[in-house]
């Protein structure tokens, strides 16, 4: 083994050993008093004058923070009642200081440009965090989702022929993929 290699073998052991880490400390659950305990869910959608909020005690309570980070862990669609009415949401579970899960209707420009981005990508690249960003569209109700792999956005277009269904099923699928990756 020439030295070169064994340089690169070390610093590869090394760069294990520290993502081992992180990985201990996300899963370790917060000692003490805090106000983090189950999950956050994450509303996305423009109706409460934010691009994003939570429900505190039924009430709307706006997120000013603009972007999420973190890693993704799972992409379903459920449906739910909303107002005396049957619709179906895009569910998107991320892994970061907690779990957070974005909720958002399954036809609007967010969740499809969501599953867009993430149909792109490959399993290993879904390996590092992603940031998923809301975007205001011109009009008040249209809110789009920038995604981020580092601090490269992830561009993906679509329009009125794209297959939702294979997209969506394909998004579904590299989440999957890359949860069932061996480390």
């Amino acid at each position: 083994m020439t030295n070169e290699t064994a340089q690169l073998l070390a610093s590869l052991t090394k760069q294990q050993q520290l993502l081992s880490l992180i990985l201990d400390t996300l899963n370790k659950p917060k000692l003490g008093l805090h106000n983090d305990a189950g999950s956050c869910k994450i509303y996305c959608n423009r109706q409460h004058g934010s691009l994003w909020y939570t429900l505190n005690n039924g009430e709307p309570s706006a997120i000013a923070a603009t972007a999420l980070t973190g890693y993704l862990l799972s992409l379903r669609f459920e449906k739910c009642d909303r107002r005396g009415k049957e619709v179906h949401k895009l569910l998107t579970t991320i892994q970061a200081d907690r779990l957070y899960i974005l909720e958002s209707g399954h036809d609007t420009h967010f969740s499809k440009g969501l599953m867009a981005a993430v149909a792109t990508l490959t399993p290993q690249q879904l390996l590092q965090p992603v940031t998923i960003q809301p975007a205001p569209g011109d009009d008040e109700s249209v809110l789009f989702c920038r995604v981020w792999l580092g601090n490269e956005q992830i561009k993906a277009s679509y329009d009125d022929t794209t297959d939702w269904k294979a997209t969506a099923h394909h998004a579904i699928a590299v989440v999957k993929a890359a949860i069932e990756m061996p480390f």
